[in-house]
């Protein structure tokens, strides 16, 4: 595409008459450049774009995207917002990709790796080739990537979608993170259902306010859009159980449809039993009333489930072939997993980080432990510093042996993440052991028959940043290492 077709994606905002070279590629890396690419300038958190401009040129960019003026050999063109501009520039490039997609977006605390991996089995069980963007990767058909967020920015996200497209996917599921949200990554998405699972404390160092919070994730049922397409509904999934719906609501002008457990709700459970082998509930839809026996374990998975359930069946796959494709699934990496080497105690490993997810694992637990209840639990570094002590909280309000430690420090002192923790907990029984490989080592070595130990906040996680660096570190192998060596 010719520069000047692509910028005027931007209207009247950037009217540009100069050079008109050939765009082979949109890059905001100086280090993806290659001859032909449109280099974006953005400023980032520790680095800002424009101070690689030069470099991009050298590189072989044939136009740069900047927001001040630059003196380079290539056609410079100013704007207000290169982040913005780059989100409507990607999705112009890449051909609006996802009008040819059916596109899934998934927000909220807890709970949108489990039912975006729920809704891709459904769909892929239906026989419809899929995509899966989150935390733990891409997907795109059979083929999977590794991802460092979990919502890409625009342009990355425009690429994917466009590779989906091309390779043949009928269906795209993608978890939406509220940075995302915030920031504009997931501008120039064309969703068709939007999904809101549950709104509990995180992310405060960004958003300073749950009441930004809440708002930041309500800009993804803003943007279903504001007109109908009969031929092409749009649809808002809404937790009734929890009260944000109410705000998601009045934020769309999608159809709504809402699921729940304690409030009356177009999908609703009922008569819910748990044991430690799975979670059989009636699901009540209308006067239609459905027997579901699924492996999966507990009330939040419960939630995950119906919040599956609706969002498949809005996108028009049958309510029986939903039931059965969620009956099959055996569970999700790092959600609840349990890590199983011929122990006699339970050994689980579970992704929950947030002070609501802890509560609801631990909840889970007491359901079905016999003896003991080992929690082994940290808080990520630079990162909310205000759901550390309210994290120990529930450690020792719900588990016999609480034990603090480690987990993904990053640039801050381990001992003083600890320490913020400590100080929800003054006059609680509780340990602490910094280094996490000893505290589940530990945990492990005096569990006994009956026992029950959570190792939570990393989940499926493979690795351990401590500083700037990033080291191998898997919760379950070290948990089954250390059950092997007893």
């Amino acid at each position: 595409m010719n520069l000047q077709k692509l910028l005027k994606n931007l209207h009247l905002l950037v009217p540009y008459l100069g050079e008109d070279p050939e765009i082979t590629s949109i890059e905001n890396d100086n280090r993806k450049v290659q001859i032909g690419s449109l280099f974006i300038c953005i400023k980032g958190y520790t680095v800002d774009g424009h101070d690689f401009a030069e470099s991009a040129v050298k590189s072989g960019a044939a136009a740069v995207l900047a927001e001040r003026p630059l003196s380079l050999d290539v056609p410079v063109i100013l704007v207000k917002d290169t982040t913005r501009a780059m989100a409507v520039l990607a999705d112009a490039f890449y051909d609006q990709p996802t009008k040819n997609l059916h596109l899934i977006g998934i927000t909220g605390t807890n709970g949108k790796t489990t039912t975006s991996h729920l809704i891709e089995k459904i769909f892929a069980d239906a026989n419809q080739k899929t995509g899966l963007i989150g935390t733990m990767y891409t997907k795109i058909a059979d083929k999977t990537i590794e991802t460092k967020n979990t919502t890409p920015e625009s342009l990355t996200l425009q690429k994917t979608f466009r590779q989906m497209v091309e390779a043949g996917v009928d269906i795209a599921v993608m978890e939406v993170s509220s940075h995302a949200l915030d920031l504009g990554r997931v501008h120039g998405c064309d969703y068709d259902v939007a999904v809101f699972t549950n709104l509990t404390q995180d992310h405060l160092d960004y958003h300073k306010t749950m009441e930004e919070y809440k708002r930041a994730k309500s800009l993804l049922f803003a943007q279903l859009g504001n007109t109908f397409d009969h031929q092409k509904p749009k649809f808002a999934v809404l937790n009734a159980d929890d009260p944000a719906s109410d705000m998601y609501r009045r934020s769309t002008a999608a159809h709504v449809i809402t699921y729940g457990i304690d409030n009356k709700a177009d999908l609703q459970a009922k008569n819910i039993q748990m044991t430690s082998s799975g979670t059989q509930f009636e699901l009540v839809v209308q006067s239609e009333k459905y027997p579901i026996k699924m492996q999966l374990i507990g009330k939040f998975s419960v939630y995950n489930v119906l919040a599956s359930i609706a969002a498949s069946v809005v996108s028009g796959i049958d309510i029986k072939a939903v039931i059965q494709s969620i009956e099959s699934v055996k569970g999700v990496s790092g959600r609840f997993e349990l890590v199983n080497a011929g122990q006699e105690f339970t050994v689980i490993v579970d992704y929950a980080h947030t002070p609501d997810s802890l509560e609801n694992v631990l909840k889970t637990v007491q359901h079905f432990a016999k003896k003991k209840v080992f929690v082994i639990v940290g808080c990520g570094g630079d990162r909310d510093r205000t759901k550390r002590p309210l994290m120990a909280q529930i450690a020792c309000q719900l588990a016999s042996d609480p034990i603090l430690t480690s987990d993904n420090p990053r640039s801050e002192d381990p001992l003083a993440i600890l320490k913020d923790m400590e100080a929800g907990v003054q006059g609680s029984a509780y340990r602490m052991i910094p280094d996490r490989k000893e505290a589940i080592q530990t945990a492990i070595r005096e569990a006994s028959a009956g026992d029950v130990i959570l190792i939570a906040g990393k989940g499926h996680e493979t690795y351990q940043i401590i500083g700037n660096v990033v080291h191998d570190f898997d919760d379950r192998l070290v948990a089954r290492e250390a059950i092997e060596g007893r």
